[in-house]
């Protein structure tokens, strides 16, 4: 099988040319079909995470080892099963829930792999899907997609998909009845507004420095577009809801979002933040219960809510996410184009293409 690994931290990534995988037990081995790249991606080769204050969270002090192949977002087809693993047969096209557990501790048998202590992620602790082919530890990770999807419009379902449907699901009723600030319009913000429309939400309002991505947004179908360098951006987002801000998704994440995201919330709202971009505010603690403020971290999501959001999918197709495709030898040139801002929507490499 071949692969692209990352070897040193910000150094381009290496082709790797191993034997394919022959599963043992309850083990799938898949084609890889699509793999999506992710912003974490970006996060995971430059091998630390902004703390804000000169600190850095560095990569080996979450575990994660080198060489790694990156690649959470998969789809693939199965072409070896091992002797315990039921429920899938040859040829099957499925989608891979990257978000692992131990299996064993409470966390995980409430069904929330994905905040496990000792995790296995697909892509991040575990080598993913820049590959060839992609070896699944259970069955239960492999998702059905629809079939009227591409590989490449299924994969991100299974990290930017999920990972915005989770963020809604966190905001509850408010989804219906207030319309939702969306701060950055990127692949996760894209594709939040698109599944916030199949949950017949009130509407988004997206929030992006970048003009294209803003009318990005627009076609994807929030009902405005605001630039946060706008001085009046905070009122003009009030002049959109017509009253006061209960919900804010921050997909960026970092000092100048949160502040903008908090600022704007009435009494009583929530903020719910996903992005890594990193840094750090000053908040006033008295402000939390005078406000009565919510500010919640989201962090993917988990595999039952994976099968809610194919549910979902199937009842009410999403407007689809602008897509691009490259060849498996192209994943450094998506993660530099990232970096630089340049993506909108998504890139999916094809490693069978």
């Amino acid at each position: 099988m071949r692969s692209f690994q990352v070897c040193r931290c910000g150094e381009p990534m290496q082709f790797a040319e191993t034997a394919t995988p022959k599963p043992k037990g309850s083990e799938v081995v898949l084609k890889v079909l699509a793999a999506g790249v992710c912003h974490s991606d970006l996060h995971i080769w430059e091998g630390f995470y902004d703390l804000g204050g000169g600190k850095i969270l560095q990569l080996q002090d979450r575990g994660v080892k080198l060489p790694l192949t990156m690649g959470h977002e998969n789809v693939g087809e199965v072409v070896a099963v091992g002797p315990r693993a039921k429920g899938v047969k040859l040829g099957d096209k499925r989608l891979v829930y990257p978000w692992i557990g131990c299996g064993t501790c409470a966390v995980c048998k409430r069904g929330d792999e994905q905040l496990c202590m000792a995790p296995r992620f697909l892509g991040v602790y575990r080598d993913g899907g820049y590959a060839t082919h992609l070896l699944v530890p259970h069955p239960r990770y492999l998702v059905a997609y629809p079939k009227v999807m591409k590989p490449e419009q299924a994969a991100p379902l299974a990290c930017s998909g999920l990972t915005a449907y989770g963020a809604l699901k966190k905001l509850g009723n408010l989804v219906k009845s207030e319309p939702v600030v969306v701060i950055g319009a990127g692949g996760l913000g894209l594709i939040c507004i698109s599944i916030l429309k199949a949950m017949k939400g009130k509407g988004a309002i997206a929030v992006d420095i970048d003009p294209v991505k803003r009318d990005a947004a627009k076609r994807q179908g929030a009902i405005a577009a605001i630039d946060p360098n706008d001085v009046d951006a905070l009122q003009q987002i009030k002049n959109i809801t017509k009253g006061p801000v209960w919900a804010v998704i921050d997909f960026v994440g970092n000092a100048q979002t949160a502040q903008l995201g908090i600022d704007s919330l009435v009494k009583g709202g929530k903020y719910i933040i996903v992005g890594l971009f990193g840094g750090e505010i000053a908040l006033p603690l008295p402000f939390l219960p005078i406000r009565a403020m919510t500010l919640q971290g989201s962090y993917t999501g988990s595999l039952q809510e994976l099968n809610e959001l194919i549910a979902l999918v199937r009842k009410a197709p999403l407007p689809l996410v602008p897509t691009k495709t490259k060849r498996l030898d192209g994943a450094q040139e998506v993660i530099s184009d990232i970096k630089a801002g340049k993506v909108v929507g998504r890139t999916v490499l094809t490693p069978a293409g």
